[in-house]
């Protein structure tokens, strides 16, 4: 075999460890990994950057930034304890789902010794998700009035559409609707900054998670900012079980997105529940949507929301995928509204 047939490309390389290559470039902009490059140039990845790149995947997976990556590649073990523990929580929360489940077979297999035989629906039911949510009403203005149901919903959910296309309507309606729910408006980063603010320095125990979580997020390249810390705030206060967040990006930068959604990302099933309105592929990388993850696309012509499956070729994931931009393009193109002249 050739040399040059260890090498993969960067998305023969993410294929094979399961991350994303946007993962990859990440991984070597941190100086992780260090890909050669063709003649072309184009990133290779030999056998030691896929060994390196896999052992990094998996750190990652234990809930490490970043920046305890690289110190524990360096034999620095600072950080292990906390984001080990962050961990242990997560599996211990799977623990008490699947210990559940096996109680319910073992009472659908008592019911069967006794005569009883199971519903296909009770042995269906076994598989699907702990309290499974839903939730139905009828779709607020721009569109018709007609009732909509969005079922089993996941620990993260992501409601996008284009200008106009009624998405933050949608996300106050699910706020009223839903129960024990609340909406987190972009009235956060005006005449709510202050009040935020005071609630953190006024609470030692919300500011107690604000910095441990901003901690966790600026070693993973976050920087620090009012519209950060107003964001932990409202995602860190005790109270409601679901949380509705306006333009979830809106005054972080692209660093300070990746580093937030890989945060809500590893807080496991046991989380609040979230949906966060974007229009940023640093928050919604479709690459990286996990199976606990949801896409609700608002279409433009004000149809119905509906769900859309994060395969490429399912039926609306163009249309999401064309929705999405930078975090540079969205900054030049904030509060921009779509408008027509009107024809004399």
């Amino acid at each position: 075999m050739s040399s040059s047939a260890q090498f993969l490309s960067a998305c023969e390389a993410a294929g094979r460890l399961g991350v994303s290559a946007k993962a990859l470039r990440l991984y070597e902009q941190r100086g992780l990994i260090a890909p050669i490059r063709t003649a072309a140039g184009w990133r290779a990845y030999g056998p030691v950057d896929m060994s390196r790149a896999a052992e990094i995947a998996a750190l990652r997976a234990l809930g490490f930034s970043l920046a305890q990556v690289a110190r524990v590649l360096e034999g620095d073990s600072r950080g292990m304890e906390p984001a080990l523990a962050a961990h242990q929580a997560v599996l211990e929360s799977r623990l008490r789902q699947l210990v559940g489940v096996i109680e319910k077979i073992g009472g659908l297999r008592d019911d069967l010794a006794r005569g009883e035989a199971p519903s296909a629906a009770e042995l269906a039911r076994l598989m699907a998700p702990e309290a499974t949510l839903s939730v139905a009403f009828d779709l607020p203005w721009p569109w018709g009035g007609e009732r909509f149901e969005l079922g089993h919903i996941r620990p993260l959910n992501y409601i996008i559409g284009p200008l106009g296309s009624g998405k933050t309507r949608l996300a106050q309606r699910l706020a009223e609707t839903l129960p024990n729910a609340a909406f987190l408006g972009l009235d956060r980063l005006a005449n709510g900054r202050a009040a935020a603010l005071a609630r953190v320095d006024a609470d030692p125990a919300l500011r107690s998670r604000v910095d441990q979580t901003l901690a966790w997020l600026v070693e993973d390249g976050a920087a620090v900012s009012d519209a950060l810390i107003v964001l932990l705030a409202g995602l860190e206060a005790e109270g409601p079980a679901i949380l509705v967040v306006d333009m979830i990006e809106r005054g972080l930068d692209q660093a300070s997105q990746e580093a937030l959604i890989a945060h809500l990302r590893r807080r496991g099933p046991g989380g609040r529940l979230l949906f966060l309105l974007t229009r940023s592929c640093a928050i919604l990388d479709l690459a990286a949507v996990g199976t606990d993850e949801a896409i609700i696309l608002c279409p433009a012509n004000h149809s119905s929301p509906t769900y859309v499956a994060r395969y490429p070729g399912t039926p609306g994931y163009e249309a999401v995928a064309t929705c999405l931009a930078s975090p540079e393009v969205r900054a030049r193109t904030d509060g921009v509204i779509a408008w027509r002249p009107r024809v004399a």
